[in-house]
């Protein structure tokens, strides 16, 4: 034991790695394919990225399910992470937006089913519900591309004005024009 400590003594702090450079090498070795590296990051983040899960999504086993998937994303986004910032902000803000991407997926997903329930309860019937659908896909399908994109996005993908603007390369009142042109096109076909 004493020789232990003796050459410990014997590096110069300066030396000794930091933690940022041992998580810096343990994440080099994950990306160069080593698995036991991107198990030992996952241990040291797990907590908190979990913790975050449970927050934002205010349910104990999708929390679980989004910590999962945000490791699964993690382990096949690795390769792109630079070390710009620190890892644990990378997996923090990776963890985010998958958790932000869920969520806008149920809203779409819970607006879609409402939609539907309505169009059934106000046609009579599911013949009627088909057929309603039919004729609204077949109006967005010949309305012009621009219009009928902006559309896509902000109607049924829930993307906001200046999301698809970043998309389209278009300003935002172009997108919002596009809208209400879309809009009209539909209202006039539909009526």
């Amino acid at each position: 034991m004493g020789s232990a400590l003796a050459a410990l003594s014997i590096i110069p702090p300066s030396a000794a790695p930091t933690d940022d450079e041992r998580i810096a090498a343990v994440v080099r070795s994950a990306q160069a394919g080593d698995m036991a590296a991107f198990a030992d990051l996952y241990r040291a983040h797990v907590g908190r990225i979990h913790a975050l899960c449970a927050r934002l999504s205010g349910d104990a086993e999708l929390a679980r399910l989004l910590t999962q998937d945000a490791f699964v994303r993690a382990w096949e986004k690795l390769d792109g992470f630079r070390g710009d910032s620190a890892f644990a902000t990378w997996l923090h803000r990776l963890a985010v937006n998958l958790v932000l991407g869920d969520r806008r997926t149920r809203l779409r997903r819970l607006a879609r089913e409402h939609d539907n329930a309505a169009l059934e309860e106000s046609t009579g019937g599911s013949h009627g519900r088909v057929d309603a659908r039919v004729d609204l896909e077949r109006a967005i399908a010949e309305l012009p591309p621009g219009a009928r994109t902006v559309f896509v996005l902000y109607e049924i993908e829930g993307y906001r004005h200046d999301e698809i603007a970043d998309m389209m390369g278009v300003s935002v009142g172009t997108s919002k024009a596009q809208l209400h042109r879309a809009r009209a096109l539909l209202r006039g076909v539909l009526a």
